[in-house]
């Protein structure tokens, strides 16, 4: 490739805009021309307008950059989008009427019937849901969703047994870090020694999502997966990194070893193509005991693999285990840019 595509980023200032900045610095095929935020930010350097909350220092080539107007007027044809979801889904329209390219990390569109929710290694072929979009079809613009950041982790770990077993139900347990709420999130006197056994509307995406990523493509829609699946979702006093305790139950029988043979085996498109941003392992299995853990494994394949341990029976289902995701990497900005890079190699952003 001669020349990096130049991509834009609603949404710079918050912190899923901020992972995206982070993870574009020194990127192959994609390099930053554009950020957009609320007014407030418009006009000022983005190092002055954004509250950096990264480890890593602001790339010196956006820390200078001038915060733009949130339209689409100037804006280049190819935009990651990290916004509110009651924003997002007047904003991410609009841009796409114009000709843009949406690559959202927003909860606004993943359920609508023409919008794809993707991720890579398990369901690339419902990018083809682009063509039957209107924004499509009138100015060549369109919007690719990825998932919750509690269904992505899940989905990983549940797409190679859905593919070699069959899956009738699936019951989920959540404990989500903090960072998922953005910034400020969480008041610390609210979640310090506590456990908040609520996150609005969580649980609802959490099961629907699920559902429409292991779907099967029916021309103009998605026909969900059938099995049964119930999700409880926490809040817990970590920083990165969602933990989730799942439970399943098989349509065939399957042996423990089989089934961490079944994860890690588990390659997809993201990995046959060689994108930028893929892991060389995207679901890992580890045999201790006490593990995975969000101190020591949430950072594993760059933030980009999911952990998964404690395979053991269940006395109610069939088998029961433990996931692991980085929920703002591999969960939000990390996947949306996985889809861009899919979607550049499938010849949607030529």
């Amino acid at each position: 490739m001669s020349a990096k595509i130049p991509v834009g980023i609603l949404g710079a200032t918050g912190v899923v805009g901020q992972r995206f900045i982070q993870l574009l610095e020194n990127h192959p095929w994609f390099e930053v021309a554009w950020l957009a935020a609320s007014d407030r930010s418009e006009g000022r350097e983005y190092a002055k307008a954004a509250r950096w909350r990264l480890k890593t220092p602001i790339p010196q080539s956006v820390a200078n950059m001038r915060v733009s107007p949130a339209t689409p007027d100037g804006a280049p044809k190819v935009i990651f989008a990290a916004l509110d979801a009651s924003i997002a889904a007047e904003m991410e329209p609009r841009f796409a009427t114009a000709g843009h390219a949406v690559i959202t990390n927003s909860s606004a569109l993943r359920m609508a019937k023409d919008v794809p929710l993707v991720i890579p290694e398990v369901n690339p072929d419902h990018i083809k849901l682009i063509e039957c979009q209107p924004w499509r079809k009138k100015s060549g613009g369109f919007v690719v969703t990825n998932s919750n950041c509690s269904a992505m982790g899940l989905v990983l770990a549940l797409a190679p047994l859905q593919k070699h077993f069959g899956l009738e139900t699936v019951m989920a347990v959540t404990m989500q870090a903090v960072s998922g709420a953005g910034y400020p999130g969480v008041a610390s006197l609210d979640i310090l020694g506590n456990v908040i056994p609520y996150i609005a509307k969580e649980e609802e995406k959490m099961e629907e999502e699920t559902q429409k990523l292991l779907g099967k493509l029916n021309g103009a829609g998605v026909i969900p997966a059938h099995f049964k699946m119930s999700a409880q979702c926490n809040r817990v006093a970590v920083e990165d990194g969602h933990t989730e305790s799942i439970s399943v139950k098989f349509s065939k029988k399957a042996s423990p070893n089989v089934i961490s043979d079944a994860w890690t085996s588990f390659r997809g498109v993201a990995q046959q193509k060689q994108l930028p941003s893929a892991p060389e392992i995207p679901v890992r299995y580890m045999d201790a005991n006490d593990r995975p853990q969000p101190r020591f494994d949430v950072e594993f394949g760059r933030g980009m693999t999911t952990t998964v341990g404690r395979l053991r029976p269940c006395k109610v289902l069939d088998w029961k285990f433990t996931v692991l995701s980085h929920n703002t990497i591999r969960g939000a900005a990390g996947a949306a840019l996985l889809n861009a890079e899919l979607l550049k190699v499938e010849g949607y952003l030529d």
